[in-house]
């Protein structure tokens, strides 16, 4: 690998900024990746935000190109239990990884999927079942108590 191929591994982030598209770096795989995630993670944003009924207007609009970073979004979003999304995104990042990865498996775009590839290997060994859920459920009841006592149910007192 050359001195300009290793410093394009620092752009290998499993997690770019999604709020300016990333400059071309001269990898094809690094370049698909970042706009890939950023298309991912905004429409994750503007799932949330639709979800939540809270307004988006600060979010950037989400990429329609790669399409299928949406239809992940929206998957990931329909699924009910939290870990289950986390899962389902880490799947398609690694199919997406593959797909960007192409056939040369001589040149440098392998080493870059491979960084990336060991980087959600790492995010997923840090997944701790029982943890997390004990931490979504202090989170819940959090926001439990911060809402309003007596909500409206269109029933008579």
């Amino acid at each position: 690998m050359t001195e300009q191929d290793a410093a394009l591994l620092s752009r290998c982030a499993l997690f770019p900024d999604a709020y300016e598209p990333a400059a071309p770096t001269g990898s094809d795989l690094i370049d698909c990746w970042l706009a890939w995630e950023r298309a991912l993670r905004l429409n994750l944003a503007r799932g949330r935000a639709a979800q939540l009924k809270r307004d988006a207007a600060g979010l950037p609009e989400a990429p329609a190109d790669p399409m299928d970073a949406s239809s992940v979004a929206k998957n990931a979003l329909s699924l009910e239990s939290p870990l289950e999304a986390e899962q389902a995104l880490d799947r398609a990042r690694w199919a997406a990884i593959e797909s960007f990865q192409g056939f040369d498996y001589f040149g440098r775009d392998v080493a870059y999927a491979y960084l990336l590839k060991l980087e959600l290997l790492e995010r997923k060994d840090l997944f701790r079942i029982e943890e997390g859920f004990a931490e979504y459920k202090a989170i819940y009841a959090s926001v439990l108590e911060a809402a309003p006592k007596s909500i409206e149910s269109g029933e008579p007192k």
